[in-house]
């Protein structure tokens, strides 16, 4: 290989790191960055509210999470559609599931200026709009196929399986039973299984994705195929413990 032949290749590696997170994958990275990017880039936490916050009047959240992209579009990816269509996260912002169906680039745009009150160039890089454009466009999960809007339940998963995938992939960290370590407060405490019964929608992307900051780093499932069948076995498992 010649000198200019190897130092092209080098370049355009270094672009495809950055272009996926430092060499993770572009998906699951963008997962990340949906749940709490600033985490994720190691940048300021917000402080202020998001331009587009000040369009909407019922979510009186403030600062840092009303930059969240979860807090707008719900962690099942359908906004007002969705697990968010009520309550206190409700802002009648419309989720991200119908734009699995752009390109890479229609995203792209339209988190760097191209919707109004929408531009998060200033704050992301190119790279990191790229991976959550990738996440939206090639890995959303259709979380309505396992779990009940209404009651929270698992539907079609099998508890047992869902015992062995949690033992293999889970227990090291969470113990046996999900409650150690805590993931709440001494005032609040809160456990895998209390989450999966609370939220399923959530523990269901943290599963796929990890979590932001985590130590040790939680494992995104994704990159192991992790799909539907998977999903509803584990959180079937979930859902029995304390």
């Amino acid at each position: 290989m010649t000198r200019s032949r190897l130092l092209t290749f080098a370049i355009a590696f270094v672009i495809a790191l950055t272009a996926t997170g430092c060499g993770g994958d572009a998906a699951t990275q963008g997962g990340l960055l949906y749940d709490k990017w600033w985490v994720v880039t190691e940048g300021v936490e917000p402080t202020s509210d998001a331009a587009l916050w000040a369009t909407q009047s019922t979510n009186e959240r403030t600062g840092a999470d009303t930059w969240r992209c979860k807090e707008c579009h719900g962690w099942d990816y359908r906004g007002a559609d969705g697990a968010y269509g009520s309550g206190s996260h409700f802002t009648g912002f419309v989720g991200i599931w119908d734009a699995r169906n752009d390109t890479v680039e229609d995203v792209v745009d339209a988190m760097s200026g191209g919707l109004a009150d929408h531009d998060f160039s200033a704050v992301l890089s190119e790279g990191e709009i790229n991976d959550i454009a990738v996440f939206i466009t090639e890995s959303l999960v259709d979380m309505s196929t396992f779990i009940d809007l209404d009651t929270k339940a698992i539907t079609g998963g099998d508890a047992a399986e869902g015992e062995n995938l949690y033992t293999r992939e889970c227990a090291a960290c969470h113990g046996a039973d999900g409650t150690d370590p805590n993931l709440g407060s001494d005032e609040e405490p809160e456990s895998v299984g209390s989450l999966a019964n609370a939220n399923p929608w959530e523990v269901t992307h943290k599963i796929l994705y990890g979590h932001p900051g985590s130590d040790p780093e939680m494992p995104a499932l994704t990159k192991a195929g992790w799909g539907p069948e998977e999903l509803a076995d584990i959180l079937s498992f979930l859902q029995t413990l304390p």
